[in-house]
Order: structure tokens, then C-alpha cells, then sequence
């Protein structure tokens, strides 16, 4: 047995590709990297749930243009969300962690700031996580109060304790299942995957089969007819009706936070990034063509109908009872999957955020299960959180709506600032195997917009009831990260150095010159690996 070397090179000869990146960056290897790239993809497509989504978020574009917001806003939106997904990409690429969209912010800003931003970005990322297990869980309540209505012939009405009872046993079946071992979970993936992409060509091709004469419109119609119902004017209206694909096609960042459980991962998530969103683009599309020639015309009829849910109402006056519910279980499956691996991120990357010691509780989140090799921990503090969230559905339904576009606004914050410090501070980025360019000023521009838009009201005539408190919902959780930041003596300005190094130096800090390393950085480049050479 030879002697023990400290040798990084060596270190490097007894680990593959995946863990040298990972060490570069300063962490060790502490997850099975079980995800293929092609389940890291399925992944990506599968927490975008393009169809669920949809279903989800109709009530958006149809009363902001209807028919042409539905198919044309889809295709408008599509351009700008690939930027997004494209920026994402190539910071994805040059460094793989599952901290992802806070490392990067603390890698490429200035000394001065990057504890501060890091701190900001990594709480907008882990409360838009959350939010958006929260979102999709109680929009599949939502649409199971849905299934049971169709199933009664329209005659049951859902109440909103019953809703909340639907939606804590759907966020604690997911606890359940995300807990288990990442092979399982892997390979789960290859069946969410098939299931998604089976509903959605059930509905671009089965439904203008089955649609009625009667229901089935016009291509001047399905292609041409701008109907406004909401009250805003009518170019404005158009841009509100965005809020549908920007949410269908949302989580840029899912597949980065498993990216310390795949495989050749510098490569595989930026491509399960763009995959995604090219396909979720073209099927959503597909969806909302073949939805625009099979709604009908009396778009009132289909807000305002008994089921309660836009897509369900049409597919019952297309398919019928019977039909409709089928398609609608199907549905709901895939929300429910979407629900999941919702909660699968969301968990990686608080698991990610503990291990830098920025949360409460962070050295209880830190663990991982001897028996899974998972942050179990991690996964059922985000479902407690989850459970936490759904209360806001007694307050009010425009509360409870307001998840939805802070699970946007948030994600925003947290994308925006990373790409934002890729070129607005000197630093040595170095980009992986995808790189960009400047194309990511378009991604910012059209985030920073979008975020002003969906601080307004659904109608121009509101109350205090039915105001969208996206901004005081987002507004006070960010002032008490800040307020946390820096609450004296106990606050994270007097202790939180950014990502914390767990086996070598970790390769950030690249604004400023040799001479500007802090002390922390100094004290992570004093720590050495050695290995044993039998």
C-alpha cells in the first residue's frame, strides 16, 4: 500500500469527469448520479407538464384575446422563453451544481456585493420552488374537484376545506414518494415522460376528431378572433394573456438542481434545458391550435361554466361526459407528475442552500439518508412549507392565485440576477461545453417587463378583494430575507461567505484581481484531499 499523496491530480485519476467538475467547484460527491441524460430531459419536459399546464392556466388567454392569444400569444412567447432557457444553459454548462442559480451569482459578481445577491437570489429561488410545489398541487386539487364534478353530471360543488383536504393528501403522497432512492426516482422519469407525451398528442389529434359540428370553428376564428373580456385595452390584454405560456412552460432551472445526480452532467443539463422547452413550445402550440378549433364560440360559456375549469368545459361538450372524464383522469395523472418532480427540485435545492448554511435549521436539512442516499429531510420541510402555503386558500381565492404568478416573479429574480452579473461585472467566466454569448441581454430585457405586467390585476376594475397581491406576497417575503441579511448580530451579514467549499478550493471569486481574496477563500484553499494507491 503506498502512501497517502496529496495529490489533486491523482484524486482526479480515481474519480470520472462528473466528480472532478463537481470538486472543482468546491463540493464533494454526495448523491448516486443515476439520471441519464435522457432522463434528466424526460425531467425537464416532465416538470414543464405542457398539457397540465395548460389546462391549468386557460383562464389567462381566454378572456385577454381569446382565440389569438391562445395561438398566437403561445407562439410570441415561445421565442423569448428559449433566450431564458438558453442563458440558463450556458451557466448550467460552465458550472453544474445543484446550487445552481446562486452559485453562479456569487461566481461571477463583485466582492462588495456577492454575499448579498447570492443571499437574495438562493431565497427567491428556494421560495419559487416551493411556491411552485404549492401551485401545482392546488391546481390539481383543483382539477379533481373538476373530475368530480363532470362525474356528477355537474351537480357537486367543491368547498374550499374539502379542496385543502384533496391538496394535503396530494403533498404528502409526493413527500412519500420523492423520498425514496434516486435510481427509483431516475428511472421514473422514462414513464413520465411516455404518459406527457401520449396526452398530448391525444389532444392535438383525438379532439377534432371527436369534437361536434356544432363546436368545431373556423379557421378565421380559431386563427383571427381577438375577444376581450377582462376590460384591459386590448394590446395590453394580449401581453397579460403571455401569463398562460410563461407559466405552462416555467422551471428553467428544474433539471439544474438534479445536476449532481446525472451523468456528464456539463453537458446533459443544458441540453435537457433547451430539449425541453423546444418540445413543450411545439406540443403547447399543437394544444392550443387544436383547442381554438374545438371550444366553440361563446367563450363566456366556457369561463363562467359549472365545471369550473376552462379546458374541462370544453372537453365535456366535445367528448361528452364519459370522454371528458377519461381525458381528464389522464390529466390530472400528469399534473400529479408534474406535482412530484416539482417537489423533487424544490428539495435539491434547499438541500443545496442548507449545505451553504444559509437556512434555519440548515445543519437538520444538511443530511443525507444512510438508506436512499437523499436529502429526506429537505423533502419533507418544503412539503410542511407546502402544507403551510395552502392556507392562504381561507383568506381568499385571489391570495391563493397569487402563488401562481409569484412561483413567475420569483423564478424571474432568481434567473435575472445570475445572467444579469455574467456581463455586468468583471470576472473571469469560464463557459462549459454550451456558451451563449450576449443573446442573454434579450432573456433579462423580456424577464424585467414580464415581472412589471404580472404585478397587475386580472381586470382594470378591482377591489381589495380581487386585487393580485403577487407584489405584497413577493415584496414581504423578500423584505425578510433582507431583514434576516441584516438583523444584528444574528443576521446572515455577519456570517454568510457565499457557497461553502466541503473538499477543495472552490473555483469562485473570479471578479477582482489574486490580491482580492477574502479570508474565507484563503482558509478553503488551505484544505487538501489525499488518496490511498493500493
Amino acid at each position: 500500500m503506498a502512501a497517502r499523496a496529496p495529490a489533486t491530480s491523482k484524486q482526479h485519476l480515481q474519480l470520472g469527469a462528473d466528480e472532478v467538475v463537481l470538486a472543482k467547484l468546491g463540493y464533494k460527491q454526495e448523491f448516486r448520479r443515476e439520471f441519464t441524460p435522457l432522463e434528466v430531459s424526460g425531467l425537464a419536459f416532465s416538470y414543464t407538464g405542457v398539457l397540465p399546464g395548460i389546462a391549468s392556466v386557460l383562464f389567462y388567454a381566454i378572456p385577454n384575446g381569446g382565440p389569438v392569444a391562445m395561438v398566437w400569444g403561445w407562439a410570441i412567447a415561445g421565442p423569448f422563453i428559449m433566450c431564458i432557457g438558453l442563458a440558463m444553459a450556458e451557466l448550467a454548462s460552465a458550472a453544474p451544481t445543484s446550487g445552481g442559480l446562486y452559485y453562479w451569482t456569487y461566481s461571477l459578481a463583485s466582492p462588495r456585493c456577492r454575499n448579498f445577491l447570492s443571499w437574495i437570489v438562493g431565497y427567491s429561488n428556494t421560495i419559487q420552488t416551493i411556491t411552485g410545489v404549492a401551485s401545482v398541487n392546488w391546481a390539481c386539487a383543483i382539477q379533481i374537484a373538476a373530475a368530480i364534478s363532470i362525474a356528477t353530471d355537474q351537480a357537486y360543488v367543491t368547498t374550499n376545506e374539502q379542496l385543502y383536504g384533496i391538496y394535503a393528501a396530494l403533498v404528502l403522497s409526493h413527500a412519500v414518494l420523492v423520498s425514496l432512492g434516486t435510481k427509483v426516482l431516475a428511472r421514473l422519469q422514462r414513464l413520465y415522460t411516455f404518459v406527457n407525451l401520449c396526452l398530448c398528442f391525444i389532444v392535438i389529434i383525438a379532439l377534432p376528431i371527436a369534437t361536434p359540428r356544432e363546436y368545431r370553428n373556423s379557421a378565421s376564428f380559431a386563427l383571427g378572433n381577438f375577444t376581450n373580456l377582462a376590460g384591459w385595452p386590448s394590446g395590453f390584454a394580449f401581453i397579460l394573456s403571455f401569463m398562460a405560456p410563461l407559466y405552462s412552460i416555467g422551471g428553467y432551472d428544474a433539471s439544474v438542481h438534479m445536476s449532481e445526480e446525472a451523468s456528464n452532467a456539463a453537458t446533459a443539463i443544458p441540453w435537457a434545458i433547451i430539449s425541453s422547452i423546444a418540445v413543450s413550445v411545439v406540443l403547447g402550440w399543437g394544444i392550443n391550435v387544436s383547442l381554438a378549433f374545438c371550444m366553440g364560440t361563446n367563450l363566456e360559456s366556457i369561463l363562467n361554466g359549472p365545471i369550473g375549469q376552462p379546458m374541462a368545459q370544453i372537453l365535456y361538450t366535445s367528448l361528452g361526459q364519459r370522454g371528458a372524464l377519461a381525458l381528464w383522469c389522464l390529466i390530472i395523472s400528469t399534473l400529479y407528475i408534474v406535482a412530484s418532480n416539482s417537489l423533487l427540485v424544490g428539495s435539491r435545492q434547499t438541500f443545496a442552500f442548507s449545505r451553504d448554511g444559509a437556512l434555519p435549521f440548515s445543519r437538520y436539512l444538511y443530511r443525507i439518508n444512510s438508506y436512499t442516499q437523499t436529502p429526506v429531510n429537505t423533502v419533507w420541510f418544503d412539503a410542511v412549507f407546502v402544507l403551510v402555503i395552502g392556507l392562504l386558500a381561507f383568506v381568499s381565492t385571489e391570495a391563493i392565485n397569487a402563488v401562481f404568478t409569484i412561483g413567475i416573479t420569483a423564478s424571474y429574480v432568481s434567473y435575472i440576477t445570475p445572467i444579469t452579473t455574467r456581463f455586468a461585472f468583471k470576472n473571469d467566466f469560464k463557459p462549459g461545453p454550451f456558451y451563449l454569448g450576449k443573446l442573454a441581454t434579450i432573456a433579462v430585457s423580456s424577464m424585467v417587463f414580464m415581472i412589471f405586467v404580472f404585478f397587475f390585476p386580472s381586470t382594470p376594475q378591482t377591489t381589495a378583494q380581487e386585487m393580485n397581491y403577487t407584489a405584497v406576497v413577493l415584496g414581504g417575503y423578500m423584505a425578510l430575507a433582507i431583514s434576516w441579511y441584516y438583523c444584528p448580530v444574528y443576521g446572515g451579514v455577519h456570517w454568510f461567505n457565499g457557497p461553502v467549499a466541503n473538499l477543495a478550493p472552490s473555483m469562485k471569486g473570479g471578479s477582482g484581481d489574486e490580491n482580492s481574496v477574502s479570508k474565507k477563500e484563503q482558509q478553503d484553499a488551505e484544505l487538501s484531499v489525499s488518496v490511498v494507491d493500493v
